[in-house]
């Protein structure tokens, strides 16, 4: 009988700890009052291994975006498999942001780690420009859904798309003051009275 593989898994690549590091302490503490220093003590690889995989703390904060932005589009894409219709699929949108809100934080929920990291940034930085990117494909994501159930009205599916994302990020912002999922929650019940009506 063959002995059990008992081998340590293999460490994950240095990359991979440096912005997971850093996702979590921007998210807890903010951008700009984490240093370079808490990243790779908490990745537990040392600073020369961060510069080896990014060029400056600016590079990291872009890439620490990028995953922000695809870790979303992963909680939509999950929510969209489930969706029924084109309602529901404009509502997978605020499932989206639901399980965002939801997800298990060190230090509690504190809102879009994206237009908090945007907040720190000054006027005309890359990372802003990514921001509202990411927010913009966020609402053209409702404004394609949105056709779905106005075939035909695409500039009354760009008017509905706008005033769903408005709520969206209103719910989100309060959400993350507050702590808790129950702005986005109401959000959602907005969004579907609406899309009844319609």
């Amino acid at each position: 009988m063959p002995a059990p593989d008992v081998s340590v898994p293999p460490r994950r690549p240095a990359r991979q700890l440096l912005l997971d590091a850093a996702a979590r302490l921007f998210y807890a503490n903010g951008v700009a009052s984490t240093g370079i220093d808490a990243i790779t003590s908490e990745a537990g690889v040392a600073k020369k291994s961060l510069y080896n995989n990014f060029a400056s703390k600016a590079d990291l904060v872009a890439a620490y975006l990028e995953a922000r932005h695809a870790e979303w589009l992963e909680l939509y894409r999950s929510r969209l498999e489930t969706a029924g219709n084109a309602g529901g699929r404009v509502l997978a949108v605020f499932d989206a942001y639901l399980d965002h809100a939801n997800a298990a934080y060190e230090h509690g929920f504190r809102g879009c780690g994206l237009l908090n990291a945007a907040a720190e940034l000054p006027a005309g930085d890359a990372g802003r420009e990514a921001v509202r990117r990411h927010k913009e494909q966020v609402e053209e994501l409702l404004a394609a859904h949105a056709l779905e159930l106005l075939p035909g009205q695409k500039a009354r599916a760009a008017e509905l798309a706008r005033h769903l994302s408005f709520l969206l990020e209103g719910a989100m912002a309060r959400a993350g003051l507050e702590g808790g999922d129950a702005r986005l929650r109401d959000a959602r019940l907005i969004a579907a009275r609406m899309l009844a009506e319609l």
